[in-house]
């Protein structure tokens, strides 16, 4: 019971330090009904595991979500897409989203991510680092350079000076993970917390910091949300102590 009022508390704090949803509600209200929650493919495992912690201290409402790579949800909620949360993977995208009046409020990164190579069990091709991408032979592919990770991905390969040629370029993470367990690529660069996530199905080569990227990952109400203190207390619950020490438990980083 003690959960619920900290919760319900924290929806009504967020909501009246600044949700300018036309429909959102500053006060302290029982949480019910459903809150659809659109976040960045990586975040699948982590949120599924965080939601399971969340409802049951909120059991009169239920999570929807909708995981895909970044710049697809941010088209599918300027389209109309029923939406009360955005959780990006990037700034860029959080930026467009607001910019184009879809956020509520102020948008909060609540976590952080680093990328990773992924390779086969036994990394038959022996893969050590961004330079073995560029190899004759090794089948490489990633995600589109709109997808956040993707355009993290190029930026670690310009900074490594790899040029080398994709085979596909993905839609989000996921897909590039899927590919390499089927063995139809040798290699991609997916976040640390996509191969953590696979695991034994995959292997991690580890990208070196000085060629690294940290991705920066912010969340906020849609504009249009039909549950605002639902949404607002889903919000609360992924920054509160709890939430972070659940997406650390994936391998995400801190958010400061």
């Amino acid at each position: 019971m003690r959960d619920r009022v900290v919760f319900v508390f924290a929806a009504a704090l967020l909501a009246a330090c600044g949700s300018s949803a036309g429909n959102a509600s500053t006060s302290a209200t029982p949480l019910s009904g459903t809150v659809s929650v659109f976040a960045a493919a990586s975040l699948t495992a982590a949120f599924n595991a965080l939601d399971a912690d969340f409802q049951g201290a909120n059991s009169s409402v239920t999570v929807k979500f909708n995981f895909a790579g970044t710049p697809t949800l941010v088209t599918q909620i300027e389209q109309g897409a029923p939406a009360d949360v955005f959780a990006s993977a990037d700034t860029a995208n959080m930026d467009k989203l607001k910019g184009d009046g879809f956020a509520a409020g102020t948008p909060q990164v609540f976590t952080r991510n680093k990328l990773e190579i992924v390779v086969a069990p036994g990394n038959p091709k022996g893969i050590t680092g961004l330079a073995d991408l560029a190899k004759p032979g090794v089948i490489y592919i990633t995600e589109a350079p709109t997808v956040p990770a993707g355009k993290y991905a190029l930026q670690a390969l310009k900074m490594a000076g790899v040029t080398v040629t994709p085979k596909s370029l993905e839609t989000d993470v996921k897909s590039v993970v899927s590919k390499i367990e089927l063995g139809e690529a040798d290699a991609g660069i997916v976040y640390t917390t996509d191969v953590t996530a696979a695991g034994s199905k995959v292997l991690g080569v580890p990208i070196p910091d000085a060629n690294n990227v940290i991705a920066t990952y912010p969340i906020v109400a849609v504009k249009a949300t039909t549950n605002a203190a639902a949404a607002n207390a889903f919000i609360a619950y992924v920054l509160s102590a709890a939430g972070q020490a659940k997406l650390q438990s994936f391998g995400f980083l801190s958010a400061s």
